[in-house]
């Protein structure tokens, strides 16, 4: 190994925490700022066509977010790993890991590419008795999953820069990505410069094709910059089934957390359409809001996961504790500031787009309520991420099961019982207040040394 073979992941060892922190992180923040402002706009410029594909994106969302819970957790336990092999000094091990973690994110887009041909038509059959909403659904969602490769191919790549510390390019291939899908929405949706319009299929193809070209991007910059990892097709070809099952471990409870995300808006699309449609739409627009709100959480989030893991590997416990200090506050601060902003700004928020009287009058309600539990579900994601990050996944696992599925739908079944749509969204504040008492005992019984990594030779 030469001797600058691991400069550029040493600083995660080595840099001042408070400026490691921000160093890692702002790059991601902004990026992810940046995609979430496409998601919001992609959503901004459906609602200007007609309140019909509004719906339909809103309805799309839990499949959607889906295949992106299988390809983050996949990412999650791949940066989680190879920072961790990294600070034990082993980059041999490091590349391994990497290239299996591509592996397997491949093999997940063929999953979901399959599973789109049976699933699509009774997936929103279930939601909407609309058949325009239905119709628009389809032609969006069929997209996504059909091309889909491009969000897989993006979330490893940019990973796999992030766990080495190369956060500025995880930037750059994150942001190219959402640049063209802002572009090209608007042409798209309603046939701009001789386009045809599209629609919510004009939507879709902005999206994927944004996501493709980010994926290439991430992949090209990871082969001609990140000299810590050896990425090749062969090796791909080639996973390790032990890295595989560690992937896994880390992972899943970060799939989980998501794909629970997406059970839980789909049985509350479910729940709310005994009230109304609109109620839906306005759920639909405070999840594009969440979007946008908890971005720079899971950017920092994407910071902290190397700084715990590599600091875990080389066992300064310090730093892990100094790190996750600094995580803490900053989420706090943020996410109080986002509660602010929602109580105060709660309608110009939702005209953005270009939501009816009635659905404004419904979600005025939900955004003011639901932004109550801000504050106590950034103490929970940076909990999660610390958990995950020191071998200690399960605990996050727990949390969000107990959190979304003891707490939250049943809350939400039984207040829908009293006939006010307005107090279903209390289920939201009774899960997170659950969530916040979990993460905290879970906190202080916490690890933060590892057992004896294994022997160089092993694999």
């Amino acid at each position: 190994m030469s001797g600058n073979s691991l400069s550029k992941s040493e600083k995660l060892g080595t840099m001042p925490v408070t400026k490691l922190v921000f160093n890692m992180s702002l790059p991601v923040i902004i990026s992810m700022l940046v995609q979430a402002l496409y998601n919001v706009v992609d959503s901004i410029f459906v609602g200007q066509f007609n309140s019909d594909a509004l719906e339909a994106v809103s309805l799309a969302f839990p499949m959607q977010n889906l295949m992106i819970s299988f390809a983050v957790g996949i990412g999650v336990g791949t940066n989680s790993l190879v920072a961790r092999h990294l600070g034990e000094k082993r980059p041999d091990r490091a590349s391994e890991v990497a290239n299996t973690g591509i592996f397997l994110n491949l093999i997940g887009y063929a999953a979901f590419a399959v599973l789109a041909i049976f699933i699509i038509t009774p997936f929103f059959g279930m939601q909407t008795s609309i058949p325009e909403v239905a119709e628009y659904g389809k032609d969006y969602l069929s997209v996504i999953m059909f091309f889909g490769f491009g969000i897989f191919l993006e979330i490893t790549g940019e990973r796999l820069l992030q766990s080495t510390g190369m956060t500025k390019l995880s930037m750059i291939s994150q942001a190219t990505g959402a640049v063209i899908n802002i572009i090209l929405d608007p042409i798209l949706i309603f046939g701009y410069l001789g386009a045809p319009q599209m629609g919510a299929r004009g939507a879709a193809i902005a999206t994927v094709t944004g996501q493709i070209i980010a994926g290439i991007v991430a992949i090209i910059l990871n082969i001609v910059f990140n000299k810590d990892i050896k990425l090749s097709i062969a090796r791909v070809l080639r996973p390790v089934g032990h890295d595989i099952a560690e992937i896994f471990k880390i992972g899943i409870p970060s799939m989980i957390l998501n794909a629970i995300m997406s059970a839980v808006v789909f049985i509350m699309n479910l729940i709310l359409k005994g009230f109304s449609e609109d109620a839906i739409t306005a759920y639909g627009i405070y999840f594009k809001l969440l979007s946008f709100v908890y971005m720079p959480i899971f950017g920092l989030n994407n910071g902290l996961v190397p700084i715990f893991s590599y600091n875990y590997g080389s066992r300064q416990v310090d730093r892990i504790k100094k790190a996750y200090r600094v995580g803490i506050i900053s989420a706090l601060i943020y996410m109080a500031a986002c509660t602010i902003v929602f109580e105060l700004c709660a309608g110009p928020l939702l005209r953005m787009f270009s939501a009816t009287e009635s659905v404004e009058s419904i979600g005025l309600v939900a955004l003011r309520i639901m932004a109550i539990g801000f504050v106590m579900s950034g103490f929970e994601i940076i909990n999660s991420t610390l958990f995950q990050s020191v071998g200690s996944p399960m605990k996050s696992l727990i949390v969000t099961i107990i959190r979304q599925g003891a707490a939250l739908i049943p809350s939400a079944l039984i207040l829908a019982q009293t006939g006010n749509v307005n107090n279903v969204w209390w289920a939201m504040v009774i899960a997170e207040v659950t969530g916040l008492i979990l993460s905290f005992i879970f906190y202080k019984g916490l690890k933060l040394t590892p057992d004896e990594p294994e022997s160089s030779t092993e694999k």
